[in-house]
Parts: structure tokens; C-alpha cells; sequence
């Protein structure tokens, strides 16, 4: 499902106009991506998804092609966990 089907859903089930239901979609991206920049909390949608930023220590890598080892710099990340709501959903309950 790409965003223009997801909208297309979204202002189905919610008897909202397109335009609407693309305008929450885009604020919930924005509002996730702000407090995930900020990294000093994490966003949790109850039963469905957490988002959280998470820190990647510096590391010592290999080049697979020559074996050199390169060194990879710290980094940030982000980790998305499902809900249990989600996790039934696929498994099919």
C-alpha cells in the first residue's frame, strides 16, 4: 500500500475528505520525525508502534570486497517496535 492508498483508506474508514485524512497523515509524520530528532522521548501509538531514537556506538567494519577494515562513525538511529495489536494483526487474529 504506497501514501496515496493509504489516504485513500484512511478517508474512507474515517468518512473524511482526501484532503483531510492527508493532512493528519502528514501531521503525525511531522509531529514522530520532531520528537524522534529530539531523542529525549518516545513515541508510543498504544497496541499499534513505538518510535524511539536510539544511539549507535563507533565501530570497526570490513571491506567485503578487500578486507580493509574501515571504521564506521558513531551515529543515531531509529527503532520502530510493534504493539501487540499489530503483532496479532499478523498473525492473523
Amino acid at each position: 500500500m504506497n501514501r496515496s492508498e493509504l489516504v485513500t483508506a484512511l478517508s474512507e474508514r474515517a468518512q473524511v475528505t482526501r484532503k483531510d485524512a492527508d493532512a493528519v497523515l502528514t501531521a503525525l509524520a511531522e509531529s514522530v520525525g520532531d520528537v524522534v530528532a529530539k531523542g529525549d522521548e518516545k513515541v508510543t501509538i498504544p497496541g499499534f508502534l513505538s518510535f524511539e531514537r536510539t544511539h549507535r556506538a563507533a565501530r570497526t567494519a570490513r571491506n567485503p570486497q578487500t578486507g580493509e577494515p574501515l571504521e564506521i562513525p558513531a551515529g543515531y538511529s531509529v527503532k520502530v517496535s510493534a504493539g501487540s495489536k499489530l503483532k496479532d494483526a499478523a498473525k492473523g487474529k
